[in-house]
C-alpha cells in the first residue's frame, strides 16, 4: 500500500510541471480525489456480519475437541522470575493463532464465524420420560446443557473476546476534509480536499490479532470447563435425589414391617403371650420412623429443588428418579488419574493458552515504538493564479521521551505470573485429587464390608430374631434392637453408596464442580487498537 501511494505522488508531481490550462488542473484534480480515495479505502475496515435474533441452542455448541479425548499431555512450561529483567531473555518468537473457524461461501470467500453461538432465553421444555417410568441423569444433563445460564454466560464471553479479536486488527480508516482559504477575498480564494490516513508499521495489527488469538482460545477452554462443571453437579445433585429417593423406600419398606410387628404385638398381648410392653414399644418405634419417613420426604425435596436449580429449570416437575448409585469401577489408580488429569484438563489447558497469550503481548509490545506513518494527501484549486494546488505531508512519531519501556517490562510480569498460575491449576488438581481419592477409597471400603460381612449378618440375625420371638424364646426388646440395628445398617449402605458415587462423579467431570458459580469473564477489549494508533 505504501508503494501504491509513492507510485501515485510521483505521477502527480510529473503531471504538476505541465499544468496550465484549467482544463488540465481539473482534470488532474479529480484524478488525484479518485486516486487517493480508492487507496485509502483499499485496506480499510472489513465486514463482519453477525446475526444475533436467531442464534442455535447452547447444545450446539462444539468449540473443541472433548479434552478427555486428548491423550498426550500438554507441553512443559518453564516458570519465568519476575526478579529477571525481560532484557535477559530471549525475545519469545510469534506464535501464530487461528481461532476462528472459516467457512467458504459460492464465492470462495472466507468468513470468520465462531464455531458456537449464545442462545435465546430459556424455555421450560416438556418434561420427557424414559421408558421405564422415571427420570434419568442423561436425560438431566442434556436439559443442563440447553438450560444452564452460566454456559450461556461462558459462551457469550468467549463470542466477545473473538469478536474483540477481530476488531484489534482492523486498519485506520482514511480522513477526507475540506479546507477553504481567503474565501472572502474575491478570485484568490484557494479550495483543497484533503485525504489522509495512519499507515501501521511493524505488523502490529497481526501481533494483535495473535494477542488475543490466545485469548479467545483460553475463553473457549473455559467454556468448556464450565460445561463439565455444569455436567458434574447435575449429577451430584441427581445423585443426592437419587439417595433421597433409595431412604423414602427404605423407611417405607421398614415401616410396613413394624407395622405388622406391632399387629403382631397386639396380638400375642390379646392371647396374653406378651406383656402390655411389647405393642407400646412397638408402636413408639413405628412413629420414630415415620418421623424419619418425614424428614426424608423433606429431604428428597430439598435435594430436588437443587438439582433443578443446577439443571436451570427451577419449577421442574417432580417424578421418580432411575439409575444406580454403585458405579462400575473398582480400586483406582491414582497416579494414572492424575497423569490423565494433566492431559485432559480444560482448566490446565486455559492456563496453558494464556501462557501463549501473555508471549504474544511480549512480542506485541516490543514493537510498539516503532512509529506509524502518517500521510495526506491534499488537491485543489487556487482561482488566484489559475493553477491546480497538491500537497502531501508525511510524517510519523519520534520514540525520544517514550520507548514503551514500562509496557515491556509489565508484559514480562504477566508472563511470569502465567507460567506460575499453570503451576498452580497443576498443584491445585493434585490437592483436589487427593481429597476425591480419600473420599472414593474410604467410600469404597464400607461399600465392601455392607455388601460382604454387615449386611448378611444383620439380615440373618433380624430372620432368626422374628423367629425366636414368634416362638417365644426372645424378648419383644431384643427383636426391636436387631430391627433397628438391620435397618441403620441398610440405611449406612445407601449413604456410602451415594458416597463412592459422587467421588466417581468427580473423577468422571475432571474435578471440576460450581456449575452455578460465576464464570470466568473475558479480561481484555480493543486496548491494543487503541494503543496501536497512539504512540504518545
Amino acid at each position: 500500500m505504501n508503494h501504491a501511494l509513492s507510485q501515485v505522488l510521483v505521477l502527480l508531481a510529473e503531471d504538476g510541471e505541465e499544468m496550465g490550462s484549467k482544463r488540465t488542473t481539473k482534470h488532474v484534480w479529480w484524478i488525484t480525489l479518485g486516486l487517493s480515495g480508492a487507496i485509502g479505502c483499499a485496506s480499510g475496515p472489513g465486514s463482519m456480519q453477525y446475526d444475533y435474533k436467531d442464534a442455535p441452542a447452547v447444545s450446539n455448541y462444539e468449540a473443541a475437541s472433548q479434552p478427555a479425548d486428548i491423550a498426550e499431555l500438554a507441553p512443559p512450561v518453564q516458570l519465568a522470575s519476575h526478579d529477571t529483567s525481560p532484557d535477559d531473555i530471549e525475545p519469545p518468537e510469534l506464535i501464530p493463532t487461528s481461532v476462528l473457524t472459516t467457512k467458504v461461501d459460492s464465492s470462495n470467500n472466507f468468513e470468520p464465524h465462531p464455531e458456537f453461538s449464545v442462545a435465546e432465553l430459556p424455555v421450560i421444555p416438556k418434561l420427557p420420560t424414559d421408558s421405564d417410568g422415571g427420570l434419568s441423569l442423561d436425560t438431566l444433563q442434556k436439559m443442563a446443557l440447553d438450560n444452564n445460564p452460566t454456559i450461556r454466560q461462558s459462551s457469550a464471553s468467549a463470542l466477545a473476546a473473538a469478536d474483540y479479536q477481530y476488531q484489534v486488527g482492523r486498519s485506520a480508516n482514511p480522513y477526507v476534509g475540506y479546507s477553504g482559504n481567503q474565501i472572502a477575498d474575491g478570485q484568490t480564494d484557494q479550495h483543497l480536499v484533503s485525504i489522509s490516513r495512519q499507515f501501521v508499521t511493524a505488523n502490529k495489527l497481526s501481533l494483535n490479532q495473535n494477542v488475543l488469538g490466545h485469548a479467545v482460545q483460553a475463553q473457549r477452554w473455559d467454556v468448556e470447563s464450565q460445561r463439565y462443571r455444569v455436567m458434574t453437579d447435575v449429577r451430584l445433585a441427581f445423585i443426592d435425589a437419587l439417595v433421597a429417593q433409595r431412604r423414602l423406600e427404605l423407611i417405607e419398606e421398614f415401616r410396613r414391617v413394624l407395622a405388622q410387628g406391632v399387629d403382631l404385638a397386639n396380638k400375642r398381648f390379646e392371647a396374653r403371650e406378651a406383656s402390655q410392653s411389647d405393642p407400646l414399644q412397638a408402636e413408639i418405634q413405628l412413629n420414630e420412623v415415620e418421623i424419619l419417613k418425614q424428614q426424608a420426604s423433606i429431604n428428597w425435596e430439598a435435594a430436588w429443588q437443587r438439582m433443578a436449580a443446577t439443571v436451570g429449570i427451577p419449577n421442574l416437575q417432580r417424578q421418580p428418579l432411575v439409575g444406580k448409585l454403585d458405579p462400575d469401577a473398582g480400586e483406582l489408580e491414582w497416579e494414572n488419574i492424575y497423569t490423565n488429569l494433566l492431559g485432559s484438563s480444560p482448566e490446565l489447558r486455559a492456563s496453558y493458552a494464556r501462557v501463549n497469550q501473555a508471549r504474544a503481548n511480549m512480542s506485541r509490545q516490543e514493537v510498539q515504538a516503532i512509529p506509524n506513518i502518517q500521510a495526506q494527501l491534499q488537491a485543489g484549486q487556487d482561482y488566484a493564479t489559475r493553477s491546480g494546488m497538491i500537497q502531501v505531508n508525511v510524517g510519523g512519531a519520534i520514540p525520544v521521551f517514550n520507548d514503551n519501556s514500562g509496557n515491556i517490562s509489565a508484559a514480562y510480569r504477566e508472563y511470569c505470573r502465567a507460567t506460575h498460575d499453570v503451576k498452580r491449576v497443576e498443584m491445585s488438581l493434585k490437592s483436589r485429587l487427593a481429597q476425591v481419592s480419600n473420599e472414593y477409597d474410604s467410600a469404597m471400603v464400607a461399600v465392601k464390608q455392607y455388601e460382604e460381612k454387615i449386611l448378611p449378618k444383620a439380615k440373618q440375625t433380624l430372620d432368626l430374631a422374628e423367629q425366636a420371638y414368634s416362638a417365644g424364646e426372645f424378648a419383644f426388646l431384643q427383636v426391636l434392637i436387631v430391627r433397628r440395628t438391620y435397618f441403620d445398617a441398610n440405611l449406612r449402605y445407601i449413604v456410602a453408596l451415594g458416597n463412592l458415587a459422587q467421588a466417581h462423579a468427580k473423577i468422571d467431570g475432571l474435578l471440576l464442580t460450581g456449575g452455578l458459580d460465576q464464570p470466568t469473564d473475558f479480561q481484555g477489549g480493543a486496548a491494543l487498537r487503541g494503543e496501536t494508533f497512539s504512540q504518545q
